[in-house]
């Protein structure tokens, strides 16, 4: 069984991810999606909201895909939570060139550290690209329409966390 992990912090999940997950799925028989807790970033929702939206969305996509897609929280090194869930290849979606300079070093820290494990990198589609959790924030903090950005059950979290 070939196992894929796709980590991230989620903050949140955005349609740009749920590009990623469901082109993923195609690629494994099992996508753990690792959500980070990742303290330091100060996220807007909690490690269980995330995780809820995350499980909300995968519903939809293992039915659409076949493959079987779960969340799972992490807070260790990224081997590390690769190897908990068994996990053979991380996958790394990029929206542009600035993101692979990160990414790149990431990928030869991570085969530093087992180079079993491989890293496989998926452009989010054009009309994603632009998409970051982060700006969704932001619109929604501002009252904007985040509902072309993020899927319909994470826009009424962000309304009702910014009173929209």
């Amino acid at each position: 069984m070939r196992i894929g992990l796709y980590p991230g912090t989620f903050d949140p999940i955005t349609y740009g991810h749920v590009d990623i997950i469901r082109r993923a799925a195609q690629l494994v028989d099992r996508l753990v999606i690792g959500v980070a807790i990742n303290r330091d970033k100060g996220p807007l929702f909690s490690l269980e909201e995330r995780v809820a939206m995350i499980e909300a969305e995968c519903v939809a996509l293992s039915d659409e895909t076949g493959t079987e897609i779960v969340a799972h929280p992490f807070e260790n090194l990224l081997i590390d939570c690769a190897h908990e869930v068994g996990a053979t290849l991380i996958i790394r979606g990029l929206r542009a060139v600035s993101d692979f300079e990160y990414e790149f070093q990431m990928v030869g820290m991570n085969r530093a550290l087992d180079d079993t494990v491989e890293t496989v990198f998926l452009m989010a589609e054009a009309r994603h690209q632009a998409i970051a959790s982060k700006l969704v924030k932001e619109i929604a903090r501002l009252k904007g329409d985040t509902s072309k950005f993020v899927p319909p059950a994470v826009d009424r979290a962000l309304r009702a966390r910014f009173g929209g």
